[in-house]
Order: C-alpha cells, then structure tokens, then sequence
C-alpha cells in the first residue's frame, strides 16, 4: 500500500484529505504543521502531500528536507496563496506538483494517482 506523508495545518482539510487518500487505498499520516512533518521523515514514504504555508517550518523547506533524505520521493504542495505556488514551482525540488486551493478532493486523490503512477 503507497504511503502518504500529508502536511496541512487546517484542521478539517487535514481530516477530509486523511479520509479521502485512506478511501483510495492509500496509508496516510497527516501533521499539523511543519516540524512535525520533518520530523516524520525517518521513515520511508511514497509521496509527500503538503501545504506551503503553515505553522513551523514551511512545505517548501520540509520539501527540501525530504527530497535530500528521500532521493525519488514524490512531492506535492497545496496551497491556497496562488503567488507563493508560482515561487514554490521554482524555487522547490525538481518535479514537485503544485495545487492551488481551493480544489475538490477528488481532484487531489486524482493527481495522487498520477504522481504515483508515474513513479
């Protein structure tokens, strides 16, 4: 089963992409802010699912962070400031994916797939 490390400090997103990624056969583990996602990075992941600006460190640096542990890994940002996802396709690891919010889970689960897929 792919292995999900989600990173998104709203409360109920957080809570409706766990459901929505579980339901699609994936094992999530979802954090609320920056630091808790890169502390999480010891273990082995498939995709990195994370929003860019959040409490603790940022989804551009827990990104880094991740790419340089996890050569390959997947890395997918969410966010809902349209600017900083134009500066987080640059600035962040090679063949990340950027999501604007808002956007329909079924959109985030389908985008999942492909990145995954590809792998």
């Amino acid at each position: 089963m792919p292995r999900i490390l989600l990173a998104e400090d709203d409360d109920s997103l957080r809570g409706f992409l766990v459901r929505a990624l579980e339901r699609a056969g994936y094992e999530v583990e979802a954090c609320a802010d920056g630091d808790a996602a890169a502390a999480a990075l010891d273990r082995d992941w498939d995709l990195l699912l994370t929003d860019i600006v959040m409490p603790g460190l940022d989804g551009i640096e827990v990104a880094r962070q991740a790419a340089a542990r996890q050569p390959g890994l997947r890395i997918m940002f969410i966010t809902g400031f349209a600017a900083v996802a134009l500066a987080a396709n640059e600035a962040a690891v090679p063949g990340a994916k950027v999501l604007s919010k808002p956007i329909h889970l079924r959109e985030i689960v389908a985008e999942v797939e492909r990145m995954l897929v590809a792998a």
